[in-house]
């Protein structure tokens, strides 16, 4: 049977639910970058589902119930750790975020990417923009109008001549042909009418262990 002291001890390692009302605000960074990413607000339910489960619960203060992150959009937030401040009435949880956390489709609620993140979105809304407005004597549009078995045929191209750059010493010529692998390959992805996150989410459910 659990003692008095052991049973103290287990209080002061949880947040401090009835000084905050029932519910303490969850500070949500990403482990990798350091970035924050949201704050959101937490019962005592919310939070041990999140710590049984490892994936973060809210509860929401408009709807008054439990939701978990993720669960409309798939942009679920994995728990890595758990931290109290020193009043015990705020959570700083870090997470691997599956794909962009904020609802308008950002990085980060705070709107703030990792720096080549943040281009490689800005890229992607380039070339989107190229594929619904078609303007003329673009590289890109041009890619568009051949279709996609030309966007797919220059991937393979672009793919073949980085891997010949490869095996030479010459690093600038290695990286532009990266460079130029990886633009190509963000026009199919445009053309398939998917995006960069989407392969992003593959792989963070890969390694999600």
């Amino acid at each position: 049977m659990e003692s008095q002291s052991e049973f103290k001890e287990k209080q002061r390692e949880m947040p401090d639910f009835q000084k905050m009302n029932g519910l303490v605000p969850a500070v949500i960074q990403d482990q990798s970058t350091g970035t924050v990413l949201m704050v959101g607000y937490m019962n005592e339910e919310a939070y041990q589902k999140s710590r049984e489960e490892g994936f973060v619960y809210f509860y929401s203060r408009s709807r008054n119930s439990l939701w978990k992150k993720g669960e409309t959009s798939g942009n679920y937030l994995k728990v890595q750790a758990m931290q109290l401040d020193c009043d015990r009435d705020t959570l700083l949880i870090k997470v691997t975020p599956y794909g962009n956390t904020c609802h308008t489709g950002s990085y980060s609620c705070f709107s703030k990417a990792p720096e080549n993140y943040s281009f490689l979105q800005k890229l992607q809304e380039f070339i989107e923009e190229r594929k619904k407005n078609r303007p003329e004597n673009s590289y890109t549009t041009n890619l568009f109008d051949k279709g996609l078995n030309k966007i797919a045929q220059k991937v393979g191209e672009e793919a073949v001549e980085l891997v010949i750059e490869a095996k030479d010493e010459n690093q600038e010529l290695f990286l532009n042909e990266a460079a130029d692998l990886l633009y190509h390959m963000l026009v199919l992805f445009a053309e398939k009418g998917t995006g960069l996150e989407e392969a992003v989410k593959v792989l963070e459910k890969r390694h999600a262990s």
